[in-house]
């Protein structure tokens, strides 16, 4: 059985169901394909207790594809992003730098949700498209490409002729590998530990990013959980030390959390399942193939610091919708995916790199190292024309 459609997107995750919402809203005719259905419960086996901030940019696009309207009552502002270096003999903060959104905007620098929350609220706007095709426990197995279409087979047997794939599977993207296109990874020896707690100090909408050694600690704020002050935790470290963290009991663990956390928000106590998630940095070689298009994982992944990840993916899609409507008539042809590389090459290249540099200044054991950093983090914060332009730099307005 062959179906026709417009755009075929491989992958179901946040960056592919935003993306079926944002061109099935434009008018395109799409189908969504995953292997995993989403899991859409907080606290169920497979559930991902990681959170995405969106960041200013995202807003617009987010309320023009219906999906800012369901999700907006669920979303804890980031006003301010709080650098804390704790690199002394003790873990206790000895810099503290506050980088407000007020300096640059009258709104926060962004909006933080959980990953399972989204994946529930896009499915629901999905269902409300009737151009998108949405189908959950079906994956792409083979690409077939000629100048005028793309040919692809799904795991139930049958397949798409469609004008543009859209590679939104994955760091492991098996659509990126069946258009041939090579990546470059970097690998730290790290983990993250994600998990969601409560704590008697409210985080009065600051994201904090604690650095010590091994990687950043950040606590990124929730709405309320339970009538207490909750916030998404990431704990970055080395491989070893994070199996044994996912091991601790319980309690132990809460005492080690509070600890890493310097006390910031009085005792941590844990209000989710501990998960656990590689580190790496990678970069695919091209953006695009013969009327395939790579987005998000497939085409970058970075350390989560500074909420970047996801923010580049939505980058990523609204070069894509711009192109498509300015020529619907050559959607995914060569004009249109060569025109996306050179719009999102390069900066995907700089982001990379500088997210790798930090992470690996957050990485650092040596004290007079730790002590560099924390002399560069107070540099950096003292010239005002110099932290706005970070901070813009961060939202991707600049």
């Amino acid at each position: 059985m062959t179906d026709s459609c417009d755009i075929l997107i491989s992958g179901g995750g946040i960056a592919g169901l935003t993306a079926a919402a944002v061109f099935g809203t434009a008018g395109f005719d799409v189908v969504c394909v995953d292997p995993a259905p989403p899991i859409t419960e907080r606290d169920v086996d497979g559930s991902d207790l990681r959170t995405t901030a969106f960041l200013q940019p995202a807003h617009g696009l987010l309320a023009q594809c219906g999906l800012w309207q369901r999700l907006d009552e669920y979303a804890a502002p980031l006003q301010i992003m709080r650098i804390v270096d704790a690199g002394g003999d003790v873990p206790e903060p000895r810099v503290v730098r506050d980088f407000n959104a007020a300096d640059i905007s009258d709104q926060p620098f962004g909006w933080n949700l959980p990953n399972w929350l989204l994946r529930r609220e896009m499915v629901t706007r999905l269902a409300e498209l009737p151009n998108v095709d949405f189908r959950p426990g079906t994956g792409t197995v083979s690409l077939f490409t000629r100048t005028a279409e793309a040919r692809v087979g799904l795991s139930d047997g049958s397949r798409i002729r469609c004008k543009l794939v859209i590679a939104a599977d994955g760091r492991n993207s098996p659509m990126r590998e069946a258009a041939g296109i090579s990546v470059h990874t970097t690998r730290y020896g790290q983990k993250a530990l994600a998990f969601a707690v409560t704590h008697p100090i409210p985080h009065d909408n600051v994201s904090t990013e604690i650095h010590r050694s091994g990687g950043p600690f950040t606590l990124v704020p929730l709405p309320d959980w339970q009538g207490q002050p909750s916030s998404a935790i990431v704990w970055m470290e080395r491989g070893p030390r994070v199996v044994e963290l996912l091991n601790t009991d319980p309690e132990a663990f809460e005492t080690l959390m509070t600890e890493r956390s310097c006390g910031l928000f009085g005792p941590l106590k844990l209000a989710s399942r501990r998960t656990i998630w590689p580190i790496i940095s990678q970069s695919a070689e091209r953006l695009a193939g013969e009327r395939v298009a790579l987005m998000a994982e497939a085409a970058h992944v970075v350390p989560p610091i500074g909420a970047q990840g996801l923010n580049m993916s939505l980058g990523d899609l609204r070069t894509l919708l711009d192109l498509a409507q300015a020529r619907p008539e050559g959607l995914g042809d060569a004009q249109m995916l060569d025109a996306y590389h050179k719009a999102r090459h390069t900066e995907i290249e700089m982001r990379v790199k500088g997210i790798d540099l930090l992470n690996r200044a957050s990485m650092i054991e040596a004290r007079p190292l730790r002590d560099a950093r924390a002399m560069g983090l107070s540099a950096l914060y003292s010239l005002p024309p110099v932290r706005k332009t970070l901070m813009q730099m961060g939202l991707g307005v600049r």
